[in-house]
This record gives C-alpha cells, sequence and structure tokens, in this order.
C-alpha cells in the first residue's frame, strides 16, 4: 500500500483549508498513493469557535471533501467538526474515497495539560475501522494515543494499519511523549501506526493559539515493531510512503501479544 501523510498547518477559514486538502490530495495522487491523511482540525484550527463551523456528515465541507476524493479516485482521512450536544461539537474523523464512507468520533477528550476539550466537545463512544483495497484500518485522534485499548480494539477487529490524526500541543517533553506513543500503540498492538499531526505554526512564523493545541509536526509512520519507516519535521511537508500490511501476519507470530494477553 502506498499511503501519504499531509502535514499541514490550517487556520481559521474552512474554505482555506480545503484548498489545502485538494492541494495536498492532488499531490498524493500525483505520487501514486491509494491514501492521503490529514491531520485532525483540518476543517479548522483549535483556538477558533467551533460551534459556528460544525456540521453535519452530509454538509457542504464534508461534501466537498468527498468531491475531491472522488474526483481524484483516492481515499482520504481528515479532521472536521460535527455538531453535538448542548452546543458543543464532535471531534471527527471523515474517512472518504472510493467505496469508503465512515467516521470516527474522538473517544478520549483532552482533559489534561490545563486545557479542557469536554468544555466544547461531545465524546464518541465506539471504536471504527474501514477497509480500503483488502487492508483493515482503525481510527484514533490525538489524546486517544494514551490510551492503548483502542489501538488493540481496532487490531482484534482485523486492523492492519491504525491511523492517529492530531494537533498536538506543544509544551517542555511533548514532542517526546508524542515519539515514545505512536511507537508504544505500533507494538502494543502489533499494526503500522500512521501518525498524522498538524505542523507547528511557529515553523512557518505564524502565531500559534496560546490556550490551544496547534501542532508539532513530527508526523511519523511506524512499523508494526516500533520502529520509524519515515518522520517528518516540524514544517508542513508531504510524505508518501509504500507498506507492506501483510508483513502483520509475520510480526503477529514472532510477537503474539495480542494472542497472549490476559483480562486482569
Amino acid at each position: 500500500m502506498r499511503l501519504a501523510v499531509a502535514q499541514i498547518i490550517t487556520g481559521a477559514d474552512p474554505a482555506a483549508n480545503l484548498e489545502l486538502i485538494r492541494e495536498y490530495a492532488t499531490r498524493a495522487k500525483a505520487a501514486g498513493a491509494e491514501l492521503v491523511v490529514f491531520p485532525e482540525a483540518a476543517m479548522r484550527a483549535f483556538g477558533n469557535n467551533l460551534s459556528d463551523i460544525a456540521e453535519p456528515l452530509d454538509g457542504p465541507w464534508a461534501g466537498a471533501v468527498r468531491s475531491i476524493a472522488k474526483e481524484l479516485d483516492i481515499a482520504v482521512v481528515a479532521g472536521m467538526f460535527t455538531p453535538g450536544e448542548g452546543g458543543r461539537v464532535r471531534n471527527t474523523l471523515l474517512v472518504t474515497g472510493p467505496g469508503i464512507g465512515t467516521s470516527y468520533d474522538k473517544i478520549h477528550l483532552f482533559d489534561a495539560f490545563g486545557f479542557a476539550e469536554s468544555d466544547s466537545v461531545d465524546a464518541g463512544t465506539s471504536p471504527v475501522t474501514f477497509e480500503l483495497n483488502g487492508t483493515v484500518i482503525g481510527l484514533a485522534t490525538c489524546y486517544d494515543v494514551r490510551f492503548p485499548a483502542l489501538f488493540t480494539a481496532n487490531a482484534r477487529a482485523g486492523a492492519q494499519v491504525n491511523i492517529v490524526c492530531a494537533s498536538w500541543g506543544a509544551g517542555e517533553g511533548k514532542a517526546g511523549q508524542w515519539d515514545l506513543l505512536i511507537r508504544a500503540r505500533a507494538v502494543d498492538s502489533t499494526t503500522f501506526v500512521v501518525a498524522c499531526g498538524q505542523g507547528d505554526p511557529a515553523s512557518m512564523g505564524l502565531p500559534s493559539a496560546a490556550a490551544a493545541p496547534t501542532g508539532i509536526g513530527h508526523s511519523a509512520v511506524i512499523s508494526p515493531l516500533g520502529s520509524p519507516i519515515v518522520t517528518l519535521g516540524k514544517e508542513p511537508e508531504l510524505a508518501v510512503v509504500d507498506i507492506d500490511p501483510t508483513a502483520v501476519a509475520d510480526v503477529r507470530a514472532k510477537l503474539p501479544v495480542l494472542a497472549n494477553a490476559r483480562s486482569l
């Protein structure tokens, strides 16, 4: 499978962010990718009002992403916001492409490091996987990466690949934690982990929202044994990577952590 990781930096304007999706998806398709992964909050960056742009999965922004995927004949994963309860939104990953149409609502909300995502976001309740050309792929969003059970649940549902879309907050030790966590989740679940974060606004001379996670870059693709296949820096970048999902079966034969696990 050839896939692309689109480490972009989004802003407040959903229309401008949509053009970024079109640009990077076009480049990914030209490079032969079957799938292009965008970060969390691709619709609108955190630090801006989310409730006024949240829309259902059949709304115009999601519809435009579907049109891009159909026009290019490529699968797309992109973070958006859908309506929740009581004025809140849901932090949603839209998945669209040839024969694919699903979504995942972030389960674990980022109530940590002095930020309360639950003030404005409703939590999802169920893991989600989808299939692309015979490969099963699981979904996760940002803070989810700190919870191994989601990744192993996806693996038990057949996932050979887990995607993590993020808008990772900056701070002391946070880049090291990101690297540690994405590699650990690959080993926990014996899956490839495709970790796509927002780029670091400071790398482009852009201001960061003081009270909201924006991005630090460092997107990566990790092997099922925890080795980086590709790692990105802080700036916006498109990485195109070839992986072999059939290698997961061999890894699980050698390291059967899913089979050996016991309920405690």
